[in-house]
């Protein structure tokens, strides 16, 4: 059986993004030796942050388990965690085009057990949308359960709302850990005071729409928030990733009518005549952020067009990055909306660091 082993707990990140839930879980204390994504931006943003990770860029579905450790030089007896959260567009809720039991990406949960059964880590850590819970009538929970016990696992899982865990955003995903000794509850923790949305980008640069100035300073470097500091790195006066969309004039115009909690209800009818059907706008879509509240999931947040608090324009990279709990050391790599998408796709860093932290407090207690 492997054993965690406090100098060397060697970690896995499958379908790793941008690396959200791989830095959460090294800041906890993992050694997150092996991060596998197919899109090679992320790969790019994961690498880059990531200097001592072996970032493999591949379809995970043409990656054999074994052979791959073996070709890092690493025992299979040195893995203490499997950690992933494959693509979840089949489960979400939001999802209205393609969630349905035919999506191909339903079954990519099954290559995350392929390499669970290879390498027999002392934990697995899965991560989905809360949507999983009721896809197929709770069938696919049923076969992850199924599967982990037939694994040799005891496994426990729950919703998880990020904002409980100080992550300044309502996401709710589903997290499954599994263990080979039978554990405590490892999703105990203490619910943080909420962080706002102004927490966490009121000292931010200014920005206008469509702005394109990668590099700038803050707003401001005195009375800052709790939260603000953590987010800063080493005293520095300059932010990278404040790129903005470039809104046309109808969509700015929308923007005028929305106070902060309002969305799409509050456009006059006349400027919304080009969509067909407002009855399939969620209450995402044009979303005010309000800045004494936390802020509403950050999903697709360009498409959505959230908008900032007080300005007439969307989130820049690094807002949504903020709201994830992304520090702000952590820089985005590719195109605009490729570095959008790597945001909007990841585990906030804050919550995987928690559930590491209970992981590893956990199993020392077990020694």
């Amino acid at each position: 059986m492997n054993t965690m082993n406090n100098t060397r707990m060697i970690g896995i990140d499958l379908f790793a993004g941008a690396g959200g839930l791989s830095y959460g879980l090294s800041e906890a204390g993992f050694d997150m030796k092996i991060g596998i994504e197919r899109n090679p931006s992320a790969a790019e943003t994961l690498q880059k942050n990531n200097t001592e990770m072996n970032v493999i860029v591949s379809d995970i579905k043409d990656i054999n388990p074994i052979k791959l450790i073996n070709q890092m030089d690493i025992d299979n007896e040195e893995i203490a965690i499997v950690a992933g959260g494959p693509p979840c567009q089949g489960f979400s809720q939001s999802n209205k085009r393609t969630r349905n039991l035919h999506n191909p990406l339903n079954n990519l949960y099954k290559e995350f057990f392929r390499f669970v059964k290879a390498l027999q880590p002392e934990v697995f850590l899965f991560e989905n949308v809360a949507g999983l819970m009721t896809l197929n009538q709770g069938k696919v929970v049923n076969n992850i359960l199924c599967l982990a016990k037939k694994l040799g696992y005891n496994l426990q899982y729950e919703v998880l709302n990020a904002e409980d865990f100080g992550v300044p955003q309502k996401r709710k995903r589903i997290f499954f850990i599994g263990t080979k000794k039978k554990a405590s509850n490892l999703f105990l923790h203490e619910v943080n005071d909420i962080n706002t949305v102004r927490h966490a980008v009121d000292d931010l640069p200014i920005l206008e729409n469509g702005n394109n100035l990668d590099e700038l300073y803050y707003s401001r470097n005195t009375r800052l928030f709790d939260y603000q500091k953590m987010m800063r790195h080493n005293g520095r006066r300059i932010i990278l990733n404040n790129l903005v969309s470039r809104n046309n004039d109808l969509v700015l115009k929308r923007y005028r009518y929305i106070p902060p909690g309002g969305n799409w209800t509050n456009i006059p009818s006349n400027l919304m005549s080009n969509y067909k059907n407002t009855s399939n706008c969620h209450g995402w879509i044009y979303y005010r952020l309000v800045y004494d509240d936390s802020s509403v999931v950050i999903n697709n947040y360009r498409k959505n067009m959230l908008i900032h608090p007080e300005q007439n324009r969307g989130l820049s990279v690094r807002e949504a990055a903020r709201l994830q709990s992304f520090p702000d050391k952590y820089i985005f790599y590719g195109n605009l909306g490729s570095q959008q998408q790597q945001v909007a796709n990841a585990v906030p860093p804050l919550l995987a660091q928690k559930i590491g932290n209970n992981i590893i407090n956990w199993y020392s207690g077990e020694k």
